[in-house]
């Protein structure tokens, strides 16, 4: 049933109230919805709205991920021109963040106060289950529960097989196939709960903006055509979120190829609970696992409970969450600079006496 409360049928409850209650006097709450180039759409008790960030929040430092993302819900002031003025966000309960594209090393929040964060990998190839794996490790790092969702099952000759092969990669996680096009969509309803949000995650052509038709009833995102190589065409140019019949809430997103880390280990330890529990039975802490004697995870590789690519998979995460750290640790960092000028200075020396 529709909520007549347009704040409640955002996922507004007590505690966004006890949050926003340093601004109860001067201004007023809305969530994010959508976000474009230099607006944003919020909506609230007034309905929907284009909003613009104030100055204080659009001058932000790049590397923080304070400034307003779909999903958040923020203060702001409804202005007498009809465009809203973001002047604070409110404390996230989680975030779906990853390293933004480019050089320059800044987090970007995909989606704000996620519930659920559903990633979507089509059946009309084979799962590609370490990428299923990074976008895992970083939806439990966000603070939501991960899902993963198998679309275009009708494209599969046994989706319950692919299902079923995909689970030890992801344990504790629970794996859907869906098609949008047969109407089988019930196990993906089952986690679309009112006043809940779920985010869609996934590359191009991954079904995304389909199941989001799907589940409204009509076409309200585009949808295009995968090519003839297989990749997806990016159909979604902005992320969105679209609440439903039933009362949950749907953010879909545009497709993503690479996901690059930002944040804690807690998500890599959670994905890779198998890996991470041999390597606490390894007889020396500082086991590279990389044939030192009483090696657990070795141990397991050679018995087959543990498979290559999956240990190489928990080790790239690793490594690049070590990179994370020394970012983080001008110490660490200053080594790393420090051991990199003697390794540069050995190879010109080197090079100079090959030269002589």
């Amino acid at each position: 049933m529709p909520n007549d409360n347009p704040l409640a049928s955002l996922g507004w409850d007590d505690e966004w109230r006890t949050h926003f209650a340093p601004f109860v006097n001067s201004l007023v709450p809305a969530r994010v919805v959508a976000e474009h180039r230099s607006r944003y759409l919020v909506a609230g008790d007034g309905g929907e709205r284009s909003a613009v960030v104030a100055g204080r929040l659009r001058h932000d430092d790049d590397t923080t991920d304070a400034r307003p993302a779909v999903g958040d819900w923020v203060a702001v002031d409804a202005g007498p021109d009809g465009v809203a003025v973001i002047r604070a966000v409110l404390p996230r309960r989680t975030a779906f963040v990853r390293r933004a594209a480019g050089r320059a090393a800044r987090p970007q929040v995909v989606a704000a106060n996620v519930d659920v964060a559903a990633i979507v990998a089509p059946l009309s190839e084979p799962p590609n289950a370490r990428w299923v794996e990074r976008f895992v490790a970083v939806a439990w790092e966000s603070g939501a529960v991960p899902l993963v969702v198998l679309t275009k099952a009708d494209l599969c000759n046994d989706p319950e097989d692919a299902v079923a092969a995909l689970r030890p990669s992801v344990p504790g996680v629970d794996v859907v196939a869906v098609s949008a096009s047969a109407g089988t969509l019930d196990p993906l309803r089952a986690h679309l709960v009112p006043g809940r949000t779920l985010v869609l995650l996934g590359k191009s052509g991954a079904g995304k903006s389909t199941l989001v038709n799907a589940l409204l009833g009509h076409e309200r995102m585009a949808t295009r055509d995968v090519r003839d190589d297989g990749k997806g065409r990016h159909t979604t140019t902005h992320r969105e979120l679209v609440p439903l019949d039933g009362g949950a809430l749907l953010v879909d997103t545009p497709g993503m190829r690479e996901l690059a880390l930002w944040g804690g280990d807690g998500g890599v330890e959670a994905t890779y609970a198998d890996v991470e529990a041999l390597a606490d039975e390894c007889r020396f802490r500082d086991c590279a696992h990389d044939g030192e004697p009483g090696c657990a995870v070795a141990d397991a590789v050679a018995a087959g409970t543990l498979g290559t690519d999956r240990l190489a998979s928990w080790r790239k995460l690793r490594r690049e969450l070590a990179h994370l750290a020394r970012r983080d640790d001008p110490r660490a960092a200053a080594e790393v600079r420090a051991r990199t000028k003697v390794i540069m200075r050995n190879v010109t020396r080197l090079y100079r006496e090959r030269g002589r």
